[in-house]
């Protein structure tokens, strides 16, 4: 069975977001993710992780102004600038959090349209080369449209292609299972032809995000997939729990039993 990552943008609600780190610990997990941290200070932050013998598995790039609609800045050709404060921000948390992984966020754009593709290539070579300098994978993900209407990167191939096409070393891709199954279906074979450039994995479940187990997919055998294809690294709660969080947990040993 892999490894779990409590998402605690989802996660945990029942507390506040500092508090949400030591209840995640209390549970049982051992690594946490969340979309942004950057509403606290990232040494604050690293004290909790540490307080908690927590690991930081992933978190998000600044994405521009959220709460005006911004999902993303890095295929925002007028934005270029911006975009690259942002990098500075999300190692400047990398340093102090020990995160290996950051997933940058796109934004609203069309991918037909030429400047944001090349806007979007530029700003991710231009954060591999920083991350890389710090030993950090990048990480894209395809985000389905009903959740996030507009969105630019919205299709697995094309994301795989790519990665495939800019050749960065440290460029992988970030398998949702749950956008996997709304944009696609066939999670099992497209984990299986993807895995080499998989860099990091999540689950809840399709159609209502709530936990795995609860919707469509058999994610049990999902999983277990995922440890015969040697997938070695966390995967990521980022589900909304249908109650209380701790309630809701025990579809990991459903898993496990299978």
């Amino acid at each position: 069975m892999p490894r779990f990552a409590a998402n605690l943008t989802m996660m945990f609600n029942e507390h506040g977001f500092m508090d949400r780190f030591a209840a995640a610990a209390r549970a049982g997990f051992e690594a946490v993710e969340y979309l942004f941290p950057y509403e606290f200070d990232p040494n604050t932050i690293a004290a909790a992780l540490q307080a908690n013998h927590l690991t930081q598995a992933l978190f998000n790039l600044p994405p521009g102004d959220w709460s005006r609609g911004d999902r993303g800045l890095a295929a925002l050709p007028d934005r270029k600038a911006e975009f690259r404060a942002s990098v500075g921000t999300a190692l400047r948390y990398a340093r102090a959090t020990g995160v290996r992984r950051l997933h940058v966020m796109s934004g609203l754009a069309d991918r037909a349209d030429l400047r944001a593709m090349a806007a979007y290539r530029a700003s991710l070579a231009y954060l591999c080369e920083a991350a890389g300098a710090e030993g950090l994978q990048v990480l894209i993900e395809p985000i389905n449209g009903r959740d996030m209407p507009g969105y630019f990167l919205n299709d697995f191939n094309a994301a795989a292609d790519l990665v495939g096409d800019l050749g960065l070393p440290n460029l992988r891709l970030q398998f949702d299972i749950y956008h996997r199954q709304i944009l696609h279906g066939d999670v099992l074979t497209g984990l299986r032809q993807m895995m080499p450039i998989i860099g990091h994995v999540q689950i809840a479940a399709v159609p209502l995000r709530h936990e795995p187990g609860t919707g469509e997919l058999a994610d049990a055998v999902i999983l277990a997939e995922l440890d015969r294809l040697g997938y070695n690294g966390f995967v990521g709660c980022e589900y909304r729990p249908a109650g209380d969080t701790l309630v809701g947990l025990g579809w990991m040993d459903a898993c496990r039993k299978g």
